[in-house]
Order: C-alpha cells, then sequence, then structure tokens
C-alpha cells in the first residue's frame, strides 16, 4: 500500500484527489489517484458480507483514511432510475437499499456510483488497453459475466440503466451441444453468463468428461471444453460488434488470461459479423484486477 502525501510541496494536495472504492462479494478495495492518474493510495479490506451497515461503515474508514478527494463507487449492481435503490446485485445484502444516499450521509459529500463493470470499461478507456479509442465496450469474464460500454470517455448508462448488460442476453445461435439452456440465477434461460463464466465453462467441461476441474485447468488442458468455449465467447461478442460496432473489446476477470481468446476468437467471430473486414481489436486488460476500482476514481474524469 502507498499512502498518499498531502500539501502543496508534495505536488498532491488532498483537494485533487480522485478517490475510487470497489464494494465486491469478498472484499471492499480503495484507491486515490493523483492529477496525473498516478496512484497514491490502495488498500483491500474483506467484505462484511451479508452486513449492510458494516458494509457502509467499511467504506467510509477506508475514505477516511485516505482524507478529502472526490469519491466515486463501483458496485455489482446498479440503480434503479425509479427508486434510486440498489438492484440487479450479485452482493443480495445491497439490494433494495438507498447505497447512493446512505454513503453519501457517511462520507458526508457528494458521491458518483455506477455498475463496477462500467467502471472497468472505463478504466481501460482512460488508460488502459483502450485509451485513445472512441468506443470501448469492457466486458469481465468471471464468476460473472458483465459489460460496460464507454464512448469518447464517458460512460454510457442507458435509460433503464442496463447499458452493457450483455451477460444477460440469450447465447446467440444456439446449437445441438448449447443445450438444454442452462437456468441463470436471474431465472432466465441461456443468458451468455451461464456460458461464459468461469463456473460455466467448468459446469460444461463436467458435462462432457463428468470430472471436475477449476476452469484454470480447463483452459491449460485445451480440450473440448475450452474449444467449445471460444466458439460461445465468438458468437456472444459478434452480435456486440454487429450492434455497437466498437473500436476496441477488452476482456477481464480471470477468463481473460487465457491466451487463446485473443487469437481464436477473432478468427471465429468473422462468420457472424455483418462486414466484409472486422477491425474490432480484442484486447487484454492493462490494470488487471485494480481496474473496476480505477475506474470508480475516474467517475469524476
Amino acid at each position: 500500500m502507498v499512502r498518499p502525501t498531502y500539501g502543496k510541496e508534495s505536488g498532491t494536495e488532498s483537494r485533487r484527489l480522485r478517490i475510487g472504492v470497489d464494494i465486491g462479494g469478498t472484499k471492499i478495495e480503495a484507491l486515490a489517484l493523483d492529477d496525473a492518474g498516478r496512484q497514491v493510495f490502495r488498500k483491500r479490506v474483506p467484505t462484511p458480507r451479508g452486513d449492510y451497515a458494516a458494509t457502509l461503515d467499511a467504506v467510509g474508514a477506508l475514505v477516511k483514511e485516505i482524507g478529502a478527494g472526490t469519491v466515486g463507487v463501483g458496485i455489482p449492481g446498479a440503480l434503479s432510475r425509479i427508486t434510486g435503490l440498489v438492484k440487479n446485485a450479485n452482493s443480495t445484502w445491497l439490494i433494495g437499499k438507498p447505497l447512493k444516499e446512505d454513503l453519501e450521509r457517511v462520507l458526508g459529500r457528494e458521491v458518483r456510483l455506477e455498475n463496477d463493470a462500467n467502471c472497468f470499461a472505463l478504466s481501460e478507456a482512460m488508460d488502459g488497453a483502450g485509451a485513445g479509442a472512441s468506443v470501448v465496450f469492457g466486458v469481465i469474464l468471471g464468476t460473472g459475466v458483465g459489460a460496460g460500454i464507454v464512448v469518447e470517455r464517458k460512460v454510457l448508462i442507458g435509460r433503464n440503466a442496463i447499458a452493457g448488460e450483455w451477460g444477460h442476453n440469450p447465447l446467440p445461435l444456439p446449437t445441438p451441444d448449447d443445450l438444454p439452456l442452462p437456468r441463470c440465477y436471474c431465472a432466465r434461460l441461456g443468458c451468455v453468463e451461464t456460458y461464459l463464466s468461469g463456473p460455466g465453462l467448468e459446469d460444461d467441461h463436467q458435462r462432457i468428461t463428468g470430472e471436475k476441474r477449476a476452469a484454470r485447468d480447463i483452459a491449460a488442458r485445451n480440450g473440448p471444453a475450452l474449444e467449445r468455449y471460444l466458439e460461445r465467447l465468438a458468437r456472444s461478442l459478434s452480435s456486440v460488434i454487429n450492434i455497437l460496432d466498437p473500436d476496441v473489446i477488452v476482456l477481464g476477470g480471470g477468463m481473460s488470461n487465457v491466451e487463446r481468446l485473443y487469437t481464436d476468437v477473432p478468427r471465429l467471430w468473422t462468420r457472424h459479423v455483418f462486414s466484409d473486414q472486422v477491425a474490432t481489436r480484442l484486447v487484454r486488460n492493462v490494470h488487471g484486477d485494480s481496474s473496476g476500482v480505477r475506474g470508480a476514481a475516474w467517475l469524476w474524469n
């Protein structure tokens, strides 16, 4: 952890700090960036799972340790446009809570709050793998599947606050190998997340082989489950290209470490993209698992 120094002599006055907080299912991370986007503080604490009040306290303690500055927060969900309460969060103890309002009360300052996948996409668009691109589609392939859209360095939120919710679209063009359609935790059938998350790959491998293995081990073996994963990812991203036509697609999450994604998927998606060529780049993230918290800080760009 790097602790911040404050004051004019240090060149990083506290009023200029951008503070980001990422509320995850297992950890809460806080980070502070100076004017130049350099990290001057970073710390993680365990998430008090299931305890809303303790979650507020944990965020408050981290921000207090940093000091003054703007605060952006990333969460695994979104705020309802109708009620202002948290919805669609896999950290279920946040659902139905006025999180933005409560954090502002605890911190004593305005808070900008966004979906964690949006924060990931913003981080990579600002100074990561998508820097300089006009349209960035940021994808998280981890325990779940999410995505965010950044246009000209600004997060696209959408009229219903669900822009980029790619993981809960149905897998395009299901084949016999994709059936029966698996049920997602959202109660729908055949969501992209059920196929392209780490657990989705593990489940598919177990169906094929009868053995249970971790996703990283399955990926390393280059077996039939990985081949199916690559083809499904190509199909799913081709629909994004056909609709959004982004300059770059940046991958994050544990599955983004699989090298074959970047060689095989662009080759496979050409058959599904409605164009004579596909100039969209598929790249790995630059900032790793801290990209989300960096993006939360950049909400005050």
